[in-house]
């Protein structure tokens, strides 16, 4: 599904979809229930892999901070990210999956 099929089921402009992509705007809950919907998902799909509250203290140990997108490193990596080409973010999606399973 494009950017512009998803904005047009949300009812949104797809550069609002954009902007969500990228981290340079939050998404609120009533929202990501939109876009689930719209993607005919359980709003579950967006949170799948990640640790419950009872992990939280393994995620200070070098894991995943309770606010990614607080971290400048992290949302400059997003906006890198989401200025790949489509095919080549598969690529590289993929290669980071198999790296972060190896450690």
């Amino acid at each position: 599904m494009t950017q512009q099929q998803l904005a047009e089921k949300v009812g949104i402009k797809f550069q609002q979809i954009q902007k969500y992509e990228t981290g340079m705007n939050r998404i609120s809950a009533s929202r990501l229930w939109d876009i689930a919907h719209a993607l005919e998902v359980p709003i579950s799909f967006f949170f799948e892999g990640l640790e419950s509250e009872q992990g939280a203290s393994a995620a200070e140990g070098g894991k995943v901070p309770g606010d990614i997108m607080g971290d400048r490193e992290a949302l400059e990596l997003v906006r890198s990210y989401y200025s790949i080409p489509e095919t080549q973010r598969r690529r590289l999606f993929d290669l980071a999956r198999v790296l972060s399973e190896a450690t």
